[in-house]
């Protein structure tokens, strides 16, 4: 759980802290997770409009594209499960990696698992930017979505953690901004690649995929264990160490015995998923929901 634990009918804590250089230096390094996300996210769109790209991989799209191969069926030209396997099956890997990605963050702390997720990143780069078949793209792909499953479940808690309950929700956003910066390089760098002459600049774009993936790796070597999944792993001592580090302050005991009081109180949650169903958690369910649905 992030932040500090506040009993039913208590107004909010003020908890002294400030925000450090660390905490913000910390924030910026795990947001390059959003980052990767909205490049991969822009960067697909791009790559498969591009002829050379169809040409090599999918050569019947690219002929009913330009009418190399005239046919009555005026369907999608882009009408191939093939292709829509390379697009698709970030997703679903994604998806997969989600599902798992929680226990491993609980077990091993947000921090490897940040990394985890970039060296996933890594190899998916490289294995689309050198791509030879097709089934390269499409591993790669799933590389990709399960570095995203680990990034996306790691690094919104992580930010939450480590961030002061002040800032909390602005230094959140840096997550959600880098995505939105990564799909913007993303089409801006297609454009430029696009007009390559050798017809390599979809390798290019795939494979600078890598840049942020190795940011995010070298940036998380260096990033401290949240105080609260310290807790979760039973190390209290080098939690309140760490704790009074980034909040730049030794009057850090409230927070702390929150935080103890927080952990052990989700260890007594039985069926975590049920308790999302009661009428408390309607409205955070619904919008939840409503939020990706809608985007």
């Amino acid at each position: 759980m992030a932040g500090g634990f506040i009993e039913k009918g208590s107004s909010e804590k003020n908890y002294p802290g400030k925000l450090t250089f660390r905490v913000f230096i910390t924030c910026v390094t795990a947001a390059f997770g959003g980052l990767i996300f909205g490049y991969d996210l822009g960067i697909s769109g791009g790559v498969t409009s591009m002829n050379p790209f169809l040409k090599k991989f999918f050569p019947d799209v690219y002929a009913k594209e330009h009418n190399i191969k005239p046919t009555d069926n005026q369907y999608c030209k882009f009408d191939s499960q093939v292709l829509t396997l390379f697009t698709s099956s970030l997703y679903l890997a994604a998806l997969v990696a989600s599902i798992f990605a929680s226990k491993v963050t609980r077990a091993f702390g947000r921090r490897l698992t940040i990394i985890s997720g970039g060296v996933l990143f890594l190899a998916s780069a490289a294995l689309n930017g050198f791509a030879q078949q097709v089934w390269m793209l499409i591993v790669g792909r799933m590389l990709l979505g399960f570095g995203i499953g680990c990034a996306n479940q790691s690094v919104p808690i992580y930010v939450s953690e480590v961030a002061p309950y002040k800032y909390r929700g602005a230094l959140n956003m840096l997550f959600q901004l880098a995505i939105t910066i990564g799909i913007f390089v993303a089409n801006i760098l297609n454009y430029l690649f696009a007009k390559m002459e050798n017809g390599e600049g979809w390798r290019y774009s795939l494979g600078l995929a890598g840049v942020p993936a190795i940011m995010i790796i070298i940036g998380a070597m260096f990033l401290p264990d949240s105080p609260n999944s310290l807790i979760e792993r039973g190390q209290a001592e080098k939690a309140k160490e760490e704790l009074i580090k980034i909040r730049g302050t030794n009057d850090v005991d409230e927070e702390f015995k929150d935080l103890v009081a927080a952990s052990e109180a989700s260890k007594q949650v039985k069926h975590p998923w049920s308790s999302l169903l009661k009428s408390e958690y309607r409205a955070h369910l619904t919008m939840a929901i409503a939020i990706p649905f809608f985007q």
